[in-house]
């Protein structure tokens, strides 16, 4: 490596640290940072980098990262589920903004074809600036979260569409169609085989796209999860960082094949992997790398901001990032609430996408190498993106401070927690933490109570119950809380990934303490007991054999013998929880064992009349079992 490189990697990481805290600690947020950072050490400032193009593209698979995590949060089913979203919000957007924009272009003097496709850039919404802020503010589970994040995946999916379409417009605006597909047409060299994609159109092409996704889908059910078993009984972390990061890259690779785009290749791997127990190994593997790169990628489109082409048209420039963010978002705005958001979801939609985003760039290189849209167009056209997405994070917090609270009352908090020095700290007064309160109140144990939902703090309160607001996943909280001198920790939130993170935290944090945990399902008590909790219980397993017990009773069964008939078959189940924990990536072996495991409680419950025969029997069949 030269001393050049090393300066400029020195420059990059020592502007980052310094700038980037500053933002943050201001207020301004981390993007406006690094944004702010990219600009000092770009060509229009201090000049360390001369090729911004160079870093953005290299850095542009920080985005690929951040797609492929959100896909391991998105179960297949939940990305069904916002099917309609993802075509009727998404596709209403991306049509009328490209013919609100392309048709003030043709008002302007345009070419029908440049504006089009000035049109088409423009129209898309940035996914890193848009997905780095829902993450950070905690979005992506609210209403208006999901909506944004269908319409920028349709976009990611609709910029193949587009990039097909810029030849066609060449053609139309030069008036030689059949010229301009001939020059548009690659060509070999006719020295060996092509490993150029398929061209995006006919019947083979499509049949290419189906056979990569069912590829994709089929590997990761298949050929992905023996691997990952493998190198986990293994202990190799440094081989499952590996597989992880050639996963993405994989992905993204027969996409980039294909002439999609990569950030939906490795969204698409995410998605397949969502319901994977190795999950969060492969998020807590790629974080690091996602985090890196995504700050590179802001870092260099604030060096990608020319302030010479700024500062020589400022009016034009400032006119079309205030006209473009004001169109798309009315447009956004409109189009939400037509489907149903409510006005705050709404407004906060179209402050998230108004701006324009990074394939921009990318459409305005095939339309300069198309001769479509002259190269000062380009620039101008590059610095209101540049600048757009600038100022998202400035309008978020406009919005945030003077505009959401005209639209919406202010939300419920309540009293921060106080270290009482409580045995217990039950994290998450819902429905299943107030029943466990009740419980230890019997014995006149006192807890203190933490809950993140105001509204139910204050309900609650009415019952003279005394409960304290706070995020349960915040370590600075749980030690205000006094989580440090808790015997028990109960950790009964309703959201299952909080649930692991907050059990995750008192793991490493307060290991004095006993776990109890809610789960939702047997995965949730795998990945549990993988962290070590002490106790895990599935929140409607008990009720479920309640209603069961009373079903025999109903059916003639004496009370004796239900109330066994279903002690017994708990404690079989949660051994058998105990003995399929370490088979748990293992589907057909899940399977064979959920199989055996009804047959033998049908033989050994179902052939016994009293309920002293069925703990007798169960426990000697059980020891024949283990012994077999």
């Amino acid at each position: 490596m030269d001393m050049g490189s090393l300066v400029f990697a020195f420059t990059l990481l020592l502007s980052a640290a310094v700038i980037v805290p500053l933002a943050k600690l201001s207020g301004l947020g981390s993007i406006i940072g690094y944004i702010g950072a990219g600009v000092l050490i770009g060509p229009s400032v201090l000049g360390v980098v001369d090729e911004p193009e160079t870093v953005l593209h290299f850095s542009e698979f920080g985005v690929v990262m951040m797609l492929f995590l959100i896909g391991l949060e998105l179960r297949p089913a939940e990305l069904w589920r916002l099917r309609t979203k993802l075509l009727g919000q998404g596709g209403l957007q991306v049509v009328l903004s490209v013919a609100a924009i392309g048709g003030a272009m043709v008002l302007a003097g345009l070419h029908f074809g440049a504006a089009v496709a000035l049109g088409m850039a423009l129209a898309l919404s940035s996914t890193a600036v848009a997905l780095q802020i829902m993450q950070d503010k905690n979005l992506m589970q609210t209403s208006s979260g999901e909506s944004a994040f269908a319409i920028l995946l349709f976009q990611d999916i609709v910029v193949i569409l587009m990039i097909a379409l810029i030849p066609v417009l060449a053609a139309f605006t030069l008036g030689d169609l059949v010229v301009a597909q001939q020059t548009a047409a690659p060509s070999t060299g006719g020295d060996g085989p092509s490993l150029l994609p398929p061209q995006p159109q006919g019947i083979w092409y499509g049949a290419a796209v189906i056979g990569v996704f069912v590829g994709m889908i089929l590997a990761g059910r298949i050929l992905l999860r023996p691997v990952f078993r493998m190198i986990a009984r293994a202990g190799v972390r440094e081989a499952f960082t590996a597989v992880a990061l050639a996963l993405v890259v994989g992905a993204s690779l027969l996409m980039g094949w294909l002439g999609l785009s990569a950030a939906l290749g490795a969204f698409i791997g995410g998605v397949v992997l969502a319901d994977s127990e190795y999950r969060h190994q492969l998020e807590r593997d790629i974080e690091p790398f996602k985090a890196l790169l995504l700050g590179l990628f802001f870092i260099s489109v604030g060096m990608s901001m020319d302030l010479g082409v700024i500062g020589a048209s400022p009016i034009i420039i400032v006119a079309g990032v205030v006209g473009l963010m004001s169109v798309k978002f009315v447009i956004i705005f409109c189009v939400t609430r037509l489907f149903g958001l409510a006005t705050p979801a709404a407004l906060m939609t179209a402050v998230l996408l108004c701006q324009a985003g990074e394939f921009g760039f990318v459409l305005f290189q095939f339309a300069r190498a198309e001769g479509l849209v002259s190269d000062i167009l380009i620039t101008q056209a590059s610095a209101v993106i540049a600048l757009s997405m600038a100022m998202t994070p400035l309008l978020l917090i406009v919005y945030t401070k003077v505009i959401a609270p005209r639209f919406s009352s202010p939300a419920q908090t309540g009293d921060t927690p106080v270290d009482e020095r409580e045995p217990v700290l039950i994290l998450g007064y819902g429905r299943v933490g107030q029943i466990a309160q009740r419980l230890l109140h019997t014995q006149d144990i006192s807890a203190t109570l933490i809950d993140h939902d105001g509204d139910h703090i204050q309900f609650v309160k009415q019952f003279g119950n005394r409960v304290f607001y706070g995020d349960a996943t915040d370590v600075d909280l749980l030690h205000q809380a006094g989580a440090a001198h808790a015997k028990v920790i109960v950790i009964a939130m309703d959201n299952a990934d909080q649930v692991l993170k907050a059990a995750r935290l008192c793991k490493e944090h307060f290991p004095q303490a006993k776990l109890v945990a809610r789960a939702h399902n047997r995965n949730d008590i795998f990945e549990l007991m993988a962290l070590g909790v002490d106790f895990v219980e599935r929140e409607t397993v008990r009720a479920a054999l309640a209603m069961g017990r009373e079903t025999l009773r109903f059916l003639g069964y004496e009370k004796e013998r239900s109330d066994r008939l279903m002690d017994a078959f708990l404690r079989y189940d949660y051994q058998m929880i105990e003995e399929t924990w370490e088979h748990r990536g293992d589907m057909a072996k899940l399977i064979e064992k959920a199989n055996d495991t009804r047959d033998f409680l049908r033989r050994t419950l179902g052939e016994m009349d009293s309920g002293e025969e069925v703990e007798e029997v169960l426990e000697e069949r059980l020891e024949a079992e283990k012994a077999s």
